[in-house]
């Protein structure tokens, strides 16, 4: 059974940076897909960015230009780093990942608070 572990998150102030990190254990499976989403409070949960295994990357239009993630295939680790941030990306950032097969898992979440 794969777990995902996220850590980084944290309070910031509006044009601030933050990184976060998630890494996969528990299991001997290939990963395709790892990724980032985020739940405001009262919202859905959106897609913010993702990573394949072959690099290629897809990035949510409002985070474009200031979100950058990046994978490490061999320790099954992805990382988001965050700048510029806005008031408006303050939500619950969960860790994602798509098997081979496309079972899903999810991590426990971090909480991201931008201040103005």
């Amino acid at each position: 059974q794969v777990q995902l572990v996220e850590s980084g998150g944290g309070l910031v102030q509006a044009g601030g940076s933050l990184r976060l990190s998630c890494a996969a254990s528990g299991g001997r499976v290939n990963i395709n897909i790892m990724g980032w989403y985020r739940q405001a409070q009262g919202k859905q949960r959106d897609l913010v960015a993702t990573i394949d295994s072959g690099g290629t990357t897809n990035y949510e239009d409002s985070v474009k230009g200031r979100f950058t993630i990046s994978r490490d295939n061999a320790k099954n680790t992805v990382a988001l780093q965050m700048n510029n941030l806005k008031p408006e990306d303050t939500a619950v950032y969960y860790c994602n990942a798509i098997r081979t097969g496309g079972y899903q898992y999810w991590g426990q979440g971090t909480q991201v608070t931008v201040s103005s």
